[in-house]
């Protein structure tokens, strides 16, 4: 096993424990995937420099404290060179409003599922330079294809389910791994509406599985990535929460919860702040089955402008808090 693997995923009790399996349970967290223009997310400003927007403002101001554990995506901030420096004013503001020590980051351009040459020298300085100022404990991001041939994708499309696919992935992790100054986990990821291709006989769960046991990574379950996966092979009802035996049980560390639709028949993973029972219903599932587990992230909730959460957000908070809350005090 790679020695990689022994380096130390931190979590505030006591001083901080070595490793996953060691560390404290969080209560619910929260991610926010903020976009550079938009009105969840950063404002630029050449003369003043950038800064969050007012109503992710006001949201951190008035909910921050409720937050055991708090994670950003990173979104490119324009086309040219990749500059760490250029995210500092923006992210300052962010982080200067996140009272939470617990912060992680969600990354959107590691491609740990390509199987193309990609370069990915710059973007290992800019996260190490992120990871050190803003003080994540943890990097994850979708097992998928975020790029092809130079070219981003709208939605992440899923590996290639193949052994040519599976060597690739386990040669991403752990070139990331071996680059990454904070541990690496891998997300499963999504099958949402008909963006998302399944080639190759092998099936998600175990792909997944074989990549986390051949590198020692931590894995995020996403429950709405899960269930978009059973709801494509046709199943539901009490079909959707089958074979979940074969996922990497033992290594998952954080499940992840989004909102979701089911549109015209196909599973949507909208991010709209809107919890389907079905994820309640099976992310309750999984905190009895994965030992190791850590953290649970509500995903995107709606924020309005006056910083409160969207009601329908605030009832899905309210519900995935009462799901977890047994299982985070036990």
């Amino acid at each position: 096993m790679p020695s990689t693997v022994a380096r130390e995923l931190r979590l505030p009790d006591d001083g901080g424990m070595p490793s996953p399996a060691k560390s404290r349970r969080l209560a619910v967290g929260v991610g926010l995937d903020l976009a550079w223009g938009g009105p969840v997310g950063f404002r630029r400003d050449i003369a003043a420099g950038d800064s969050v927007s007012p109503r992710v403002a006001r949201f951190l101001e008035s909910h921050a404290g409720e937050l055991s554990h708090f994670f950003v995506s990173w979104q490119p901030r324009g086309r040219g060179r990749l500059d760490a420096a250029e995210y500092h004013h923006g992210w300052d503001d962010l982080f200067a409003r996140v009272s939470t020590p617990v912060r992680a980051l969600h990354h959107t351009a590691l491609n740990l599922g390509t199987t193309e040459p990609y370069d990915r020298g710059a973007i290992f300085e800019l996260t190490n330079d992120l990871v050190s100022r803003y003080r994540f404990e943890w990097i994850n991001e979708d097992l998928g294809l975020w790029s092809l041939g130079g070219r981003p994708l709208p939605y992440p499309m899923p590996p290639l389910f193949t052994k040519e696919g599976l060597r690739a992935a386990v040669r991403n992790v752990r070139q990331c791994q071996d680059a990454l100054t904070v541990p690496v986990v891998v997300e499963f990821p999504g099958f949402s509406g008909d963006m998302s291709p399944t080639i190759g006989p092998m099936h998600p769960y175990a792909f997944l599985r074989a990549i986390c046991e051949e590198t020692g990574a931590p894995a995020t379950l996403d429950v709405g990535h899960l269930l978009s996966y059973q709801w494509r092979l046709g199943r539901r009802g009490e079909a959707l929460y089958d074979d979940l035996e074969r996922l990497p049980l033992d290594h998952a560390f954080e499940l992840h919860l989004a909102g979701s639709s089911v549109v015209d028949g196909h599973f949507v993973d909208a991010h709209h702040g809107r919890l389907l029972p079905s994820q309640l219903e099976l992310c309750e599932r999984l905190l009895g089955l994965c030992p190791n587990l850590r953290a649970v992230t509500f995903e995107d909730p709606r924020i309005e402008e006056t910083g409160a959460l969207e009601p329908a957000s605030a009832d899905s908070l309210a519900k995935l808090r009462a799901v977890t809350k047994l299982w985070q005090t036990a």
